[in-house]
């Protein structure tokens, strides 16, 4: 019997190591804007809440304090648009990427069932897809799918890699679609705080879903707008007929959110400012970032949002990755995340102000 690891592809970040090394070894050090961890402080009013909510020995619920519901409510309808969210309307999970590697098996999905993402896309969908021995296919436009046998519909807006936002329009006509077609629409929406160009719309908003959440959820993260990578903080919020059975589930796999972390996202979602001034670091970050690379040849697409630039040279993502590395600057390459991608390379905002000076000063060498 094959193991669950068979059903996997090879973890791609290995193949950055020897460029990873090639940069390292440059004289001023290597920057990296591979991966797009957050580097800046936690904002003190979460870490209070953090410290705060330390002294707790009992066991955390899956769907959390009240306090938390409270929190995910008011933020959906505050800063989505969102109306008439009550408590079974949202679900904490324990960091996005959880979510997305195990919703098709805790949505049931097996052979036969099929699962969709962009055609350039997170690469932890189609691992969802495959942990639970379900089809999946990358797409260019969902509705051009075959509905036959779709189960799950993931959008991504703003997308990772390459930073489009689908439009008011483009997500209302994708719903739908969907809708009247039976298939759930999940919408990956955890970088829709970070536009830059665009304005980014959830599919929890009334002109997007008509006042329903039918066959709808929307997953957002703390971890990009608040720092809290390292905290594991993220939320679903949709129709209730989805999280209720979702949330059975989990509460007999233990997947609970820390109960100091539940206290910490509390003061989050209820602090616009802490957003505020890190929207601010990353659009200096990117400018920065941007004309650096333009300066040095290289073309940008889409980007209009996200912490990323899709970058191009028009070649091999792995000869523009060579070439960068040599400069000390590690990057992610295109092909990670689709064939669609072999051309590109996708460069993080998320490094110091030190160290993003640092990369646009090698780029203009």
């Amino acid at each position: 019997m094959s193991s669950v690891s068979d059903r996997l592809p090879d973890f791609p970040w290995d193949k950055l190591e020897p460029y990873k090394k090639t940069a390292a070894a440059h004289p001023g050090g290597i920057v990296d804007l591979s991966v797009g961890t957050p580097v800046d402080p936690v904002p003190e009013l979460i870490q209070k809440a953090l410290v705060d909510a330390a002294d707790s020995p009992g066991y955390p619920t899956v769907w959390g304090t009240p306090a938390l519901r409270d929190a995910i409510t008011g933020w959906v309808e505050r800063r989505l648009g969102a109306r008439d969210v009550t408590h079974r309307h949202v679900l904490p999970v324990v960091g996005s990427k959880e979510l997305v590697a195990w919703l098709p098996t805790q949505l049931g999905l097996g052979p036969g069932d099929r699962v969709a993402f962009p055609r350039l896309a997170y690469p932890t969908y189609e691992v969802g897809a495959r942990l639970a021995r379900a089809e999946y296919e990358a797409y260019e436009d969902p509705t051009e799918l075959d509905p036959a046998g779709l189960k799950l519909l993931w959008l991504n807006s703003p997308s990772n890699p390459t930073g489009k936002v689908l439009s008011k329009a483009d997500l209302t006509r994708i719903v739908a679609w969907a809708r009247e077609h039976g298939v759930l629409v999940v919408s990956d929406e955890c970088y829709l705080e970070l536009g830059w160009e665009a304005d980014p719309v959830s599919v929890l908003h009334p002109d997007v879903n008509g006042g329903s959440y039918d066959g709808l959820v929307a997953v957002h993260s703390l971890s990009k707008r608040s720092n809290l990578a390292g905290y594991r903080a993220a939320f679903l919020a949709g129709d209730p007929a989805v999280l209720g059975p979702l949330l059975e589930i989990r509460k007999h796999g233990g997947m609970m959110t820390a109960a100091p972390t539940q206290a910490a996202v509390v003061a989050a979602l209820g602090d616009d400012e802490h957003v505020r001034v890190q929207r601010e670091r990353y659009a200096a970050r990117r400018t920065v970032l941007r004309e650096a690379l333009l300066g040095a040849g290289f073309r940008i697409e889409h980007s209009e949002a996200s912490l990323y630039l899709w970058a191009t040279r028009d070649e091999s993502c792995w000869a523009t990755l060579a070439h960068l590395a040599d400069r000390g600057i590690l990057v992610a390459p295109g092909d990670f995340y689709g064939p669609a991608g072999e051309n590109f390379v996708r460069v993080a905002l998320t490094a110091t102000d030190e160290r993003i000076q640092t990369a646009a000063d090698r780029l203009k060498a």
